[in-house]
């Protein structure tokens, strides 16, 4: 009897995005049962024909011709927005996202973005080759991150990961999501989708961990940001369509929000002379926030977990809903 046959396609020009050979050799160990198979994306379509499994960054909806019997994809990825959810349903594919491992990066990346506001280390860097001595200017923009409010809008795992990082420095936090916890968690206030208007007028700190789904397109628009408290910072690390980036270049011009961080934005890249790219009040990070030197160990971690519950019979963790025309605010 043929063995059943896992194709993988893991690339990345980073190592720590990347299937190496230790992970196929702990892969075999685990599985020896299983016939894996890694190739180049090229590759991927032409592979496909007896493949039962599939793991990897990338699976154009095309793909699903090749592959009269695949029965799931699993992606590393946290979001499915990239992926084929709505095709792999109809086909009778299972479609997979992977969580757990993405949120600390992520909170690190947050904290260390807040805190170069806060503390006005990005003003220090932009003034400190034209002027003499600037500590006037930051004793009037610094503000104390204890006792502060964050509101986190799509607060799922990376959210909670994020909230419990932000409550190590004395924050508050709030965390706006679709279906909020029945239950106090993890020294959360929790609200839901229908109030989030009230969650950002209170918050000093409001972080867009938002999806892509018809729902959330533009959800940070020109109303939301005039919801927002005055002179608070906004960052973005979910999905660049969830923002109006109009708008919010309006709410930095007029002073009401006091700076930006955007790990992501439209286009990708932004042209030079962007006016997200020449704010005085904007940092952009190249959707850089989920590095992390344990990434693929912790993806190939998952993905194992995962396949033994495919091999048992069991429900696989992170399934992916089909995205409705029509839905309530935000996922999580």
């Amino acid at each position: 009897m043929n063995q059943p046959v896992v194709l993988i396609s893991l690339e990345s020009p980073h190592s720590f995005w990347r299937l190496s050979s230790r992970h196929e050799r702990a892969l075999s160990a685990a599985f020896p049962d299983i016939e894996f198979r890694k190739v180049a994306e090229e590759a991927v379509p032409h592979q496909l024909a007896d493949a039962r499994v599939y793991f990897g960054w990338r699976f154009a909806p095309s793909w699903l011709f090749e592959a009269p019997h695949l029965k799931w994809i699993a992606s590393p990825a946290a979001g499915t927005d990239h992926l084929p959810v709505a095709e792999a349903h109809s086909a009778g594919v299972a479609l997979t996202r992977s969580y757990g491992f993405h949120g600390r990066p992520m909170a690190e990346h947050a904290m260390g973005l807040i805190l170069g506001f806060s503390r006005g280390l990005f003003v220090s860097q932009r003034v400190q080759r034209n002027r003499a001595w600037w500590k006037d200017d930051l004793a009037e923009e610094f503000f104390d991150l204890a006792g502060a409010t964050m509101t986190i809008v799509g607060c799922g795992s990376i959210g909670r990961h994020l909230a419990q990082v932000a409550r190590a420095f004395g924050m508050d936090v709030i965390g706006v999501r679709r279906t909020p916890p029945a239950a106090p968690e993890g020294g959360i206030t929790w609200m839901h989708t229908t109030a989030v208007h009230k969650a950002v007028s209170v918050a000093d700190v409001v972080v867009n961990l938002l999806p892509a789904t018809p729902a959330t397109d533009r959800f940070f628009g020109p109303d939301l940001f005039s919801a927002c408290k005055p002179r608070s910072l906004f960052l973005s690390l979910g999905r660049a369509v969830t923002v109006d980036q109009s708008a919010l270049l309006a709410s930095l011009d007029s002073g009401h929000l006091r700076g930006a961080a955007l790990d992501v934005f439209d286009p990708k890249p932004l042209p030079a002379r962007h006016p997200l790219r020449l704010h005085p009040r904007v940092v952009l990070t190249p959707k850089s926030s989920v590095f992390c030197r344990t990434y693929m160990d912790e993806a190939v971690a998952f993905f194992a977990d995962n396949l033994h519950r495919y091999l048992t019979g069991r429900p696989l963790n992170g399934l992916a809903e089909v995205p409705a025309t029509r839905s309530p605010l935000i996922g999580g």
